[in-house]
């Protein structure tokens, strides 16, 4: 037993490689996977030593990145999604202009964007949320498989000629249709603003699963000028209009590549360190893997901050947010699984106490209320996934 999940842990990354060649060819991720690799191999000896349960590297669901998804089970992921936007809001008043239990999502994000970035609870908090639309996809929709997850790594080069952009059946739909706009700047508290450049989209989708797509919510910090206003100002008022998107190679190729994950994970030994890393030090010009990661899309609702679930491609996005941050605890179990920074409030502001593992994690609508400690652990009982 205990061989063998040693053995697992490492066949699991092994087996994700065997998969059919395809035309496009993704860029080298080799040195974030290598961590990954040892990452689980550690979480694999670190169970045969202490773990107690149900749950391990061989009983855990499996999440996998996009492209070694077989053409079905991108579109049974494809159909879940589309399913979750036919489901009746179940948030009621909260939320307005909420129409489908998709919609729930974008609320609850919306509702406490503030609290939950720039926060002590922000990688948390998101695992959970991705968990529990994983969660309602095959609760609700009948989904057999689990949340895929992005590696940016392998399209940094070239966003726009990756499968999950080409804009196809089994795509998460393409790049907007080019409409004549302006960069983004990309909000701080202090200047020099980062800028990124307009691309090639800008406008509504028109190709893929989600062209016809209706987002209802937000935005409430739009970057495109001409992004329709919600009615009320907190973003949840009923909003009808379409998926827009201004695919950023820029943001890519300079936030994306394998060496800017790798550099996150090895080059931050501390918690806070390596979230804050993560999110970005927009004042010093460091635009950072989370932020570059919205605006490799950006458009509308997916360059605002806080509708930004309203873009499918979020989910696919958060997974590999956690993704790095699950190499990285792995990297150092017993001194990274528990560790937690930062107050309550995006960036202490206003100032907060610490944020505990005690704290509660809150989903409203999406899911029951856990405390963070709860979901410190991808195979700790409540939450049972790991990556490969």
């Amino acid at each position: 037993m205990h061989f063998s999940l040693l053995l697992a842990a490492s066949a699991s990354l092994v087996s994700a490689a065997a998969v059919h060649k395809k035309r496009w060819t993704p860029d080298s991720t080799a040195g974030s996977d290598k961590l990954a690799a040892e990452g689980l191999v550690n979480l694999a000896a670190a169970e045969i030593k202490n773990h107690s349960g149900t749950c391990n590297v061989l009983t855990a669901a499996k999440r996998v990145e996009w492209n070694y998804l077989s053409s079905s089970q991108k579109t049974a992921y494809i159909n879940a999604v589309l399913c979750l936007q036919s489901k009746p809001s179940q948030i009621g008043s909260q939320a307005p202009g909420a129409k489908s239990r998709y919609d729930d999502f974008v609320a609850v994000h919306i509702q406490q964007t503030l609290s939950i970035h720039g926060t002590g609870n922000f990688l948390s908090w998101h695992r959970y949320f991705t968990w529990a639309y994983e969660n309602a996809l095959r609760t609700e929709c009948g989904y057999t498989g689990y949340q895929p997850y992005l590696n940016w790594g392998k399209l940094a080069s070239n966003p726009l000629a990756a499968p999950v952009f080409d804009g196809s059946a089994t795509s998460m739909s393409g790049n907007g249709a080019y409409r004549n706009h302006t960069g983004a700047y990309i909000p701080s508290a202090a200047a020099p603003f980062i800028y990124l450049p307009p691309g090639q989209g800008g406008d509504c989708l028109t190709s893929g699963p989600f062209q016809n797509m209706q987002v209802n919510l937000g935005p409430v910090a739009p970057v495109l000028s001409y992004a329709p206003a919600n009615p009320s100002p907190d973003g949840l008022g009923y909003n009808p209009r379409c998926v827009r998107r201004d695919i950023s190679t820029v943001a890519s190729q300079e936030a994306l590549t394998d060496n800017n994950i790798t550099s996150l994970i090895t080059g931050n030994t501390d918690i806070l360190d390596f979230q804050n890393t993560m999110q970005g030090n927009f004042p010093a010009g460091l635009i950072g893997v989370h932020t570059a990661g919205h605006f490799l899309v950006g458009g509308d609702p997916g360059g605002d901050l806080f509708s930004s679930p309203g873009d499918p491609y979020f989910f696919l996005h958060h997974a590999q947010i956690d993704r790095t941050w699950w190499i990285w605890q792995n990297q150092d179990l017993a001194n990274r699984q528990n560790a937690i920074a930062g107050t309550l409030t995006l960036f202490n502001s206003p100032p907060s106490r610490n944020t505990a593992l005690t704290d509660t994690l809150y989903l409203n609508v999406l899911a029951p209320n856990v405390t963070i400690s709860q979901v410190m652990s991808t195979t700790g009982g409540l939450l049972c996934y790991i990556y490969i």
